[in-house]
């Protein structure tokens, strides 16, 4: 998020320190939610409810693991009056280890998780960055800024709902210039369980 804010301030003292004013008037700025744009999109939308039927699934799986060891824990402490040390201490160690690998599974999961997102909304990352070339080209921008590494903009400077009916509707978008690099979707938040 602070690197957000750094290539905005930036961009705002490139502008206003290189540019005359009367240049300034002329340079056509937009912002867009690039995120919102990729997850309201109809695709965006298909993959969400992939995700989440994905992510159900394996979330019932880990819950009644979790209930199945408070359940454990419960059962120990409830014995730990009539159990020697000895055998306290082995079923405590034992619930430890089951509670660690429910913890690493949790893990791989959540890696997973990103992963089949990643998979999912990186063809509509690429077509909503070709849909910014075109307009910004087609309509004359010098800039299409994210919207979250701006303090503020004006309404009508935001592109989002225009991306997402253009990529809802088909609009073929501009090919990346010649020589560039392939735009990289930036990590989507995590799921939380």
């Amino acid at each position: 998020m602070k690197h957000i804010y750094l290539c905005a301030l930036g961009v705002c003292l490139f502008v206003g320190l290189i540019t005359p004013s009367a240049f300034a008037q002329q340079l056509k700025l937009a912002v867009v939610d690039v995120q919102r744009a990729v997850m309201e999109t109809e695709d965006g939308l298909r993959a969400s409810a992939t995700l989440k039927k994905f992510f159900d699934k394996r979330q019932q799986e880990l819950d009644a693991k979790q209930n199945d060891l408070q359940k454990q824990r419960e059962e120990i402490e409830k014995q730990s009056k009539v159990l020697s040390q000895q055998a306290l201490q082995k079923r405590m160690e034992e619930w430890q280890k089951q509670m660690l690998e429910l913890q690493t599974v949790f893990v791989e999961y959540n890696k997973e998780l990103q992963k089949k997102q990643g998979e999912l909304t990186q063809p509509i990352y690429g077509k909503i960055m070709g849909l910014l070339r075109r307009v910004a080209t087609q309509d004359g921008y010098d800039a299409i800024l994210e919207k979250q590494a701006v303090p503020y903009m004006r309404n009508d400077l935001d592109l989002t709902d225009k991306i997402i009916q253009m990529y809802n509707s088909g609009a073929p978008p501009s090919p990346a210039p010649s020589g560039a690099p392939a735009p990289v979707a930036p990590k989507a938040p995590a799921l939380k369980p």
